[in-house]
């Protein structure tokens, strides 16, 4: 078990942040950072989330994706020194969701991209600021490219080297010119792909994010009654790729048989007694425990991040594929509503609560701890449940101890 908690620094940084990016909208008016080292923090306006870090959680972002893009990649990328500014930066439209979820895998070893998130052909002015003050130095494997300018036009301040890849006409196309922008930065092919089920409902391809960061596998898609040519195209290049498949409820015994073809099929999670599809929030948990010799996360012990989002607001699974590929390496986990920690996500976050007993190796300052991230404002986490997803990650009397039964009559 390893032990996850912040350093001062990380929390400090944090609690600037949520001041300065929480519940910045594309239409708030930000300020211009004033001259400076490229490191500043870049001051926004500041209305509208309710901006909370406690002792187990801190928030990140605001309204809207583009302020929780922005939020986590200057959490992860302070910049403060020449080591904690990215290589480059991937600028990818929002209104574009094929293309959000594959540039996750970017956030991976080697390249550790933040993402931000253009509208259409705008640059909001959160995400403007936030590479601004990043200022990527450059990736060596991408010819020096600061931005990776991903199915955008948007006018990006002047003087940044771009690599610009264009966006394909279908979900498949798109996600395979992804992944050889990946492999151009790897220099080697993949072991593994997740596969996502293009007709699957978003909520159901979220978790995909954080694995693929996590995992540097590229994400491809595929219908249910075919395998696209081009998701097939890569496969083929891939030379029998263990194959990681999500939202595999709507996907046809044929296709499956098809996929086969190409390497070892392995549905993440699988389809209940009532023969439907898993829920959101049960199959987020169910890429959180899933393992499979070195792929996967397996988080079913404590000790570990985790990365909280709503349901409702699928880019924020991009926006926070980073907090998955650094730091705490957190999977991410799903809420449906706003006011409450779904049941499921209670058993579960129960299961890996750390523990410490009466003895003195066993006591909390020898123990493991969780830390969650929590991705956007009030509308997204009430400020409520973020204080009961805190007490659940709290490190806690084991069942039985003295401390939690209270002392002996003697």
């Amino acid at each position: 078990m390893r032990r996850s908690c912040p350093g001062w620094t990380l929390i400090l940084l944090a609690i600037v942040l949520a001041a300065a990016l929480g519940g910045c909208g594309k239409s708030a008016m930000g300020r211009r950072p004033a001259d400076g080292p490229a490191g500043a923090i870049a001051p926004v306006a500041s209305q509208g989330a309710v901006s909370v870090v406690t002792k187990n959680t801190a928030r990140l972002g605001g309204a809207d994706a583009a302020s929780d893009a922005a939020a986590v990649a200057r959490t992860v990328y302070p910049a403060l020194t020449p080591a904690t500014r990215p290589q480059a930066v991937v600028v990818v439209d929002e209104r574009n969701w094929a293309a959000s979820l594959a540039a996750s895998a970017l956030a991976g070893a080697p390249l550790r991209a933040p993402l931000l998130y253009s509208d259409g052909g705008t640059l909001p002015e959160v995400s403007r600021q936030a590479l601004e003050a990043m200022h990527p130095t450059g990736a060596p494997a991408l010819g020096g490219a600061q931005v990776i300018l991903l199915g955008t036009s948007a006018a990006l301040p002047s003087g940044y080297r771009t690599q610009t890849v264009t966006v394909a006409a279908s979900d498949p196309a798109t996600a395979a010119g992804v992944e050889r922008l990946l492999l151009s930065t790897r220099g080697s092919r993949p072991r593994q792909v997740i596969l996502v089920a293009a007709d699957a409902p978003r909520a159901l391809q979220m978790p995909a994010a954080g694995l693929a960061a996590e995992s540097g596998a590229p994400i491809l898609f595929t219908g249910a009654t075919a395998v696209p040519a081009a998701t097939s195209a890569v496969l083929s290049h891939l030379r029998r790729p263990a194959i990681y498949l999500l939202g595999a409820s709507g996907i046809s015994k044929g296709t499956l048989g098809e996929l086969a073809r190409f390497g070892p099929v392995t549905p993440i999670a699988q389809a209940s007694a009532a023969a439907e599809g898993p829920t959101p929030v049960d199959n987020a948990i169910a890429v959180a425990r899933f393992t499979d010799g070195v792929f996967g996360w397996g988080v079913k012990e404590p000790g570990h991040g985790l990365v909280f989002a709503n349901a409702a607001r699928p880019l924020d699974a991009p926006a926070g594929a980073l907090l998955s590929a650094t730091g705490e390496y957190g999977p991410l986990l799903l809420l449906d509503s706003p006011a409450a920690v779904p049941l499921a996500l209670a058993s579960y976050l129960s299961n890996i609560q750390p523990a410490y007993g009466r003895a003195p190796q066993y006591q909390p300052v020898h123990g493991a701890y969780n830390h969650g991230w929590l991705i956007g404002d009030e509308s997204a986490i009430a400020p409520a449940t973020q204080a009961e997803i805190d007490a659940m990650l709290e490190i806690a009397p084991a069942k039985g101890s003295s401390e939690e039964t209270g002392p002996s009559p003697e």
